[in-house]
């Protein structure tokens, strides 16, 4: 969540990326991949939570630069120097549109993805997590009453 609410990225090629909400809330998180202008393949590969390599995401568009690690903190300096040497104006405006220029869920997506991060089992919730702090793979319920499944929020 961090870097894809950052303006730009660099990263090392050794670097892994994963969105881990699908594997510890009730919805995945297919915001990110939305907000970053991915393919809906992408994003969809995004929200179930596979794992990324800094090389693909790169490829993507996703990462501004992908530098050898010994580099890593110069480059980020150099970046930040360039930003330091446009007029402030020129700085904050820019960012400014390039921010209301991302894309975003519109009120009745929020709304529906709001409603559908409830609609499940919440015990999963905590068994996810204590699954991971314990080593073992999880034992997930799925709803409390399994014909919820069929009743869930609609769109």
């Amino acid at each position: 969540m961090l870097v894809a609410n950052c303006d730009l990225r660099v990263s090392v090629p050794e670097a892994v990326f994963e969105v881990s909400e699908a594997k510890r809330w009730l919805l995945g998180g297919a915001s990110h991949g939305h907000s970053a202008g991915l393919s809906m393949a992408v994003t969809t590969e995004m929200a179930f939570g596979f794992r990324f390599g800094a090389e693909r995401l790169h490829e993507l568009g996703f990462l501004n630069r992908l530098v050898p690690s010994a580099d890593l903190l110069s480059t980020a300096q150099a970046m930040a120097d360039h930003l330091l040497s446009l007029p402030p104006a020129a700085r904050v405006n820019t960012t400014r549109l390039l921010r209301a220029m991302r894309p975003h869920l519109d009120d009745r997506l929020a709304a529906f993805a709001g409603a559908l991060s409830k609609h499940g089992a919440a015990s999963d919730l905590v068994e996810s997590r204590r699954a991971f702090a314990e080593k073992r793979p999880p034992v997930y319920r799925g709803w409390d009453d399994p014909a919820d499944r069929a009743r869930g929020p609609v769109f």
